[in-house]
């Protein structure tokens, strides 16, 4: 699969061996290292692009690293594990910081903001601050909003919509919204059963997103369907570009 997704376009191949959907179960240290190295160990030897890392614990991430990844993305921002930033430095890899309410098991019970675009933001401010005072350099530090991350459906359209209020943070900014419930649940109003993440319906719905947040600032995608987006993004940059 990864390498199928190099040869379609892709950037940046990320392995994680804990789901982070909401209410999933966490999976013991031990049994995350067991899925994820060998898997990167394979990997790193069989295709060229950055291997990243999704992981909130610093021994998974040291292993991973070891192994062959070269990027951490880290959904709790550095809070869960206090030693992971030294596991970045010690490597000297970038890191991706995401805003997150709660955790995976508790995010999306009732997510509230009184203001939700200067929340996010502080919370990333606040994040690649802590970051560069653990010592990881500025230009090592990705940001990501969190969509999907105790997020409503009307907060993840808001902050794709103004995700440019995140480019004074002077960071790349990354933005993961491929197949999120909030697509699958719009899309399947009026309709008697929701749409499941595979449908092409929901795949229009997410290059929607994709190219709104690529207009509005966003400099990385993470995605399913590389191919599609690959092109979609082309033709987005040709239109940008046009008057150059």
């Amino acid at each position: 699969m990864a390498e199928r997704l190099v040869n379609a376009g892709a950037d940046i191949i990320d392995i994680g061996g804990e789901s982070t959907r909401p209410y999933a179960a966490e999976v013991p240290e031990q049994a995350e290292m067991d899925r994820v190295v060998p898997v990167i160990e394979r990997l790193a030897q069989r295709i060229e692009v950055p291997i990243s890392i999704d992981t909130t614990k610093a021994t998974v991430a040291d292993a991973a690293l070891s192994a062959g990844a070269s990027m951490i993305n880290d959904i709790s921002a550095l809070q869960m594990d206090d030693q992971i930033a030294a596991v970045a430095v010690k490597h000297r890899v970038p890191v991706i910081l995401m805003h997150m309410k709660g955790s995976p098991r508790t995010m999306q019970i009732d997510p509230v903001y009184d203001d939700l675009i200067s929340e996010v933001r502080n919370f990333l401010k606040d994040a690649i601050d802590r970051a560069k005072k653990a010592g990881i350099a500025e230009d090592k530090i990705i940001i990501d909003p969190g969509i999907g991350f105790g997020k409503t459906i009307s907060h993840n359209l808001q902050l794709i919509e103004r995700l440019s209020a995140l480019e004074s943070l002077k960071v790349p900014i990354l933005i993961g919204s491929s197949r999120k419930a909030f697509i699958r649940k719009i899309l399947s109003e009026n309709r008697p059963h929701e749409l499941s993440a595979d449908q092409p319906e929901v795949e229009t719905g997410t290059q929607a997103t994709i190219a709104m947040a690529v207009n509005n600032g966003a400099h990385i995608v993470r995605v399913h369907n590389v191919a599609n987006t690959k092109a979609m993004v082309t033709m987005l940059d040709a239109i940008r570009n046009a008057w150059e």
